[in-house]
């Protein structure tokens, strides 16, 4: 399924929004994004052996990474990383929990989730599970900075307002990490996301890089 696009038709909403393509920009970006991964894999390397220790010690099922289908800029699907913050069923387990969805819109988070692990709460609590997904922003399916890749399913219930998000390479970090997270509603996360898409140079990414080292640990509003 990874590389495959997703049937819905994003052109039809290009005239909306005006996206910055310029090359200079999008050369320093990837130059970023590139220094930027191997810097803190290479810096990461040792939390990355303890935490996947604690992850095996606590589960002894399934993978220290979580795999997970994404779809990312212009509808195409990628397997997105993070490490595995809940029991190796998890996926089973969510039908029965859709009803206890505390966000808006199409997407399922829940505060008090009871197939998280310990140490996946505190992994998830410190934004550490999405620390491997520096290898997707190597690879070129992500960058540092943009809009959170979203589900295929909660794809399939956007607008096409909402369709916007995809227009650009979907990225680690954007304004809903550092604005509030789990707290914004979906329509503001949405609204932030378009922000960035129409503001974005090379300056603003780098600043949303600083400020998200800054709220990385501890963040209350990270479930």
């Amino acid at each position: 399924m990874e590389g495959k696009t997703i049937v819905r038709d994003i052109n039809v909403i290009s005239e909306e929004l005006v996206v910055k393509e310029h090359k200079t920009y999008i050369f320093f970006k990837r130059t970023l994004d590139i220094i930027g991964s191997l810097l803190g894999l290479v810096v990461l390397s040792f939390l990355f052996l303890i935490i996947g220790i604690l992850i095996k010690l606590e589960d002894r099922n399934g993978f220290i990474f979580f795999k997970q289908t994404r779809i990312g800029k212009n509808g195409k699907t990628f397997s997105m990383y993070k490490f595995r913050s809940m029991v190796s069923n998890a996926e089973e387990l969510k039908a029965a929990l859709l009803e206890k969805n505390e966000a808006s819109g199409p997407v399922f988070k829940m505060k008090q989730d009871p197939r998280i692990t310990r140490i996946g709460k505190f992994i998830r609590k410190t934004s550490i599970d999405e620390l491997p997904q520096l290898i997707n922003v190597l690879k070129g399916d992500m960058s540092l900075v943009g809009p959170r890749p979203p589900l295929p399913q909660e794809v399939e219930a956007y607008s096409s307002y909402e369709m916007q998000r995809l227009m650009v390479v979907p990225g680690i970090t954007c304004y809903w990490q550092v604005s509030g997270r789990s707290n914004i509603s979906f329509e503001e996360w949405v609204e932030l996301d378009l922000k960035y898409i129409c503001q974005r140079n090379i300056w603003i990414d780098i600043k949303l890089i600083l400020k998200t080292v800054l709220v990385l640990f501890g963040s209350k509003d990270a479930y």
